[in-house]
């Protein structure tokens, strides 16, 4: 089993994304994604800083791919969306079926990200045929779909020509959106939002009436209210999922790291917090704890 981190999914001074980078190449990590998934307008780190830390890492013994944007909006993004596909270097997780297009008509290999709607083994068989080498599970499914998916016929005969990969902590990613909201947070227009996201670094935290944490803004995204993790189901994962992805926070990313390699067999279970939740992967709802 391998460990990924997974593209920052916040905007973060560029200062703040070097300094987590140079930290994830003395980790234990196995595999980097680089990139920014969310909103264009983020432009502290551009395609070449994202290549250089590419190489820092690929230096230190990491895999590494990068990330393309989930929800591509504009020729502008098309265009940038090429020039990650056309980088001849590094592998291109894909998070949109635009890119998946472009990487197809090259003849490229690629991760597709867990926004790709993949839910039974026909869409994850033409994936492959496409040539995908790694898929990410769509958040909100269990661990049960993963097995049947993957005993199915037309898989078994191909298993050994990918991976499974599975988003096992932080915020989930549930929807992406035209409107900014946490621009509209502030009271301001998506397109005068002078970045405002930046001065939210694990995004804005929405509560319901009764107090309860029930979602993040983060730009054009909206994420879990609770923290996903998944620690204490890995040993369940061993056989059936190849990679485990940790989502980046701007604190403690690196000694859950740990902890989560810790008990890939049970040797080291964790006591999740009363925000912390892994419904999904045991069939529950999303916010539930089994």
């Amino acid at each position: 089993m391998q460990f990924s981190l997974g593209p920052v999914l916040y905007f973060w001074p560029k200062a703040q994304m070097l300094e987590f980078y140079r930290q994830a190449a003395d980790s234990a990590v196995d595999i980097v994604y680089l990139g920014e998934t969310v909103c264009s307008k983020r432009r502290e780190l551009k395609l070449e800083d994202y290549l250089k830390l590419a190489h820092m890492l690929r230096e230190a013994g990491k895999q590494v791919c990068l990330s393309g944007m989930t929800l591509l909006e504009s020729p502008s993004e098309l265009r940038e969306l090429r020039k990650y596909v056309d980088n001849g270097d590094f592998m291109l997780e894909a998070n949109d079926v635009g890119a998946i297009a472009m990487l197809y008509e090259q003849g490229l290999p690629f991760v597709a990200g867990a926004a790709i709607n993949c839910y039974n083994q026909h869409s994850l068989r033409r994936l492959i045929g496409m040539g995908l080498l790694r898929w990410v599970m769509p958040v909100e499914l269990s661990g049960d779909w993963l097995q049947q998916v993957l005993n199915e016929g037309i898989i078994q005969d191909i298993r050994d020509c990918f991976q499974t990969e599975v988003f096992a902590f932080g915020h989930l990613p549930l929807a992406w959106s035209g409107r900014c909201f946490t621009a509209r947070s502030e009271n301001r227009a998506k397109d005068q939002c002078e970045l405002c996201c930046i001065k939210y670094p694990q995004g804005r935290t929405v509560y319901s009436q009764d107090g309860t944490q029930v979602f993040v803004l983060n730009g054009i995204q909206t994420q879990s209210g609770y923290r996903y993790n998944l620690i204490n189901q890995l040993p369940a994962m061993q056989g059936l999922v190849d990679v485990v992805r940790l989502s980046p926070e701007p604190e403690g990313t690196f000694a859950w790291l740990t902890k989560f390699k810790a008990n890939q067999h049970g040797a080291a279970p964790q006591q999740l917090s009363d925000t912390d939740s892994n419904g999904y992967w045991l069939k529950l709802a999303g916010m539930a704890t089994g």
